[in-house]
């Protein structure tokens, strides 16, 4: 049977810690887990600490979903559970069929799926612009840093605002693989040789690696 995962809290309390600078083994300490866990949770995400859990401002609310779900029970329409809330009866519209229809619509649901479209990765830059990645990734093969590369283009390009890219965007799509835009192999050329991308507390700590 394999190691229990880490709760919300867990993570919660060991991307803190990764920010903080800690090494993986004294977060596994932390929070009495094997190191392999947390190496897990952290180059799952190629050592970059997730942003928080938003909403857009425009987005509905849980309390909007539930409004939704008890009006549909009752058997008001679209327009008229668009018009209690304030909302276009497009929004509403739009929203009941994503998540079931009429008959099938439920808040908790509903809410949640939100939340997982709104975590999906967006594209990066270097996934939508093919002639900066070819640049960056001859770039790197010649060992050139991402700050040096990032740099460079400025310099190289300067009328060119196509051709700009942050030294954070390219250790990005460096170590979280699953963007799979620049091969993995390329990370040989850095100067570090890490797979993660650490924080400046630990650099300054000593802490390197895990």
């Amino acid at each position: 049977m394999g190691r229990p995962g880490l709760s919300a809290e867990q993570k919660r309390d060991l991307w803190q810690r990764w920010k903080a600078g800690q090494s993986l083994t004294e977060i596994g300490r932390a929070l009495g887990k094997h190191s392999s866990s947390t190496h897990f949770v952290v180059s799952a995400k190629g050592g970059f600490v997730p942003p928080a859990r938003r909403r857009r401002a425009s987005a509905l609310t849980l309390f909007e979903r539930e409004e939704i779900s008890r009006s549909l029970a009752q058997g008001a329409s679209l327009r008229a559970i668009a018009r209690s809330l304030g909302r276009a009866p497009s929004t509403i519209s739009r929203e009941v069929r994503r998540c079931g229809g009429p008959g099938g619509y439920r808040a908790a649901p509903a809410d949640e799926r939100a939340w997982d479209q709104a975590r999906r990765p967006q594209p990066c830059l270097l996934a939508r612009n093919a002639r900066l990645r070819r640049i960056v990734a001859r770039k790197l093969a010649r060992e050139w840093s991402p700050e040096q590369i990032s740099g460079w283009l400025a310099v190289a390009f300067p009328g060119d605002n196509a051709l700009r890219v942050s030294a954070e965007t390219i250790y990005r799509s460096l170590f979280i693989q699953a963007r799979g835009v620049l091969k993995k192999e390329l990370v040989a050329h850095l100067r570090t040789r890490r797979t993660m991308r650490r924080s400046k507390h630990a650099s300054t700590r000593g802490h390197g690696k895990g």
